[in-house]
């Protein structure tokens, strides 16, 4: 069984009379006892710009990016020393793995960290994965790197993503603020999925609280496979009964028909530069067909893309349908939009959604 476990910054946070070291010290306990199970385990973390801010005893977080990123220097060092300090306790080795998102859009840079992975996997090494928040900005914005879980989880190919929070489970509408929301134990299917985050992204109540970008993260995962547990990580014996099987929380089901390797990158992995809508044949030739996408089928250009650079695929109605690399940059490909004959996206750099 392989697995990655993310655990985000509410609970990093720690409280008075459980700090910081304490959180983490429970937390390598239980991913010691899954790897002396045999069973391989990566973490992603949270934590560096807190960390750095308590070190440089700031009442607040600031809110200039390169007050974050300077934060989050300092941080990182404190945070990774406690990892360490609390893996060695326990005879094991943990490996510090900062990424960005262009190291996982780049396809070179993708199959690079995958290899990295792989092999401390292969040592028996605890991978501790967080975003490079030092020097990238667009990373500050992926939302309690739910996001940046779920791509490690389909780089390694794992079998499960857990995602700690500090809530017991999904509801169907915010419990702290709706008294009718509904605890939800299982999420069976990407449509069932679809139309959670459709409510989560009304009103954007779950917005405040993280569920949005979880629900994200658990689309990714889902679609490539892989089996994801959401749960409250303020209690130590959660993360133990997840890593021995049980369930707890919330458990989204995977796909059973996930995509394949390539694809998996091509629909998650990739930063789209722009978008291409697309009229209602090019639309059936897609997703009934299997067909690459031509420039007779396109409506619409939006933004500035060079070839081989990757777009949303966008129905008449507004629906992403799928994500690919375009054989034409946006300017050129404006002028031949509505052609008969000139491939826009082929089929084998397309992904559907």
């Amino acid at each position: 069984m392989r697995r990655v476990v993310k655990v985000g910054t509410s609970l990093l946070r720690g409280t008075a009379e459980r700090p910081t070291a304490a959180v983490i010290a429970d937390l390598v306990a239980s991913l010691n006892r899954a790897c002396r199970r045999a069973e391989s385990v990566a973490l992603v973390t949270s934590g560096a710009v807190g960390l750095g801010c308590a070190v440089l005893a700031m009442a607040r977080r600031p809110g200039e990016v390169a007050a974050l990123q300077a934060a989050a220097a300092v941080g990182q060092g404190q945070l990774m020393a406690l990892y360490q300090d609390a893996f060695a306790v326990r005879g094991l080795t943990a490996a510090q793995v900062l990424l960005t998102r262009g190291d996982l859009a780049s396809r070179r840079r993708y199959q690079n960290a995958c290899r990295t992975l792989e092999q401390l996997l292969a040592w028996g090494v605890v991978p501790v994965v967080n975003e490079n928040d030092t020097l990238a900005t667009d990373e500050l914005r992926f939302g309690d790197n739910d996001t940046l879980s779920a791509l490690v989880a389909v780089a390694v190919e794992a079998d499960e993503l857990i995602l700690l929070t500090d809530v017991d489970r999904l509801y169907s509408g915010d419990p702290r603020s709706d008294n009718s929301a509904q605890p939800i134990e299982e999420v069976r299917d990407l449509a069932e999925l679809e139309r959670l985050t459709h409510v989560a992204g009304g009103g954007g109540r779950w917005g405040t609280g993280g569920m949005t970008t979880k629900l994200a993260a658990a689309r990714i995962a889902t679609s490539s496979g892989i089996r994801v547990h959401l749960a409250d990580g303020r209690d130590p014996a959660v993360l133990d009964a997840l890593l021995a099987g049980q369930r707890v929380g919330t458990v989204f089901q995977p796909s059973l028909e996930p995509l394949s390797t390539r694809k998996r990158w091509l629909a998650h992995a990739l930063v789209p530069k722009g978008s291409l809508r697309l009229d209602a044949g090019a639309e059936r030739a897609l997703l009934r067909q299997g067909a690459s996408l031509l420039a007779v089928g396109v409506t619409a250009v939006e933004g500035d893309f060079s070839a081989r650079e990757a777009v949303r695929l966008l129905a008449a109605d507004g629906r992403e349908l799928g994500r690919g690399l375009a054989s034409l940059a946006s300017a050129e490909l404006r002028q031949l939009m509505g052609r008969a004959g000139v491939e826009v996206v082929h089929r084998d750099r397309l992904a559907l959604l």
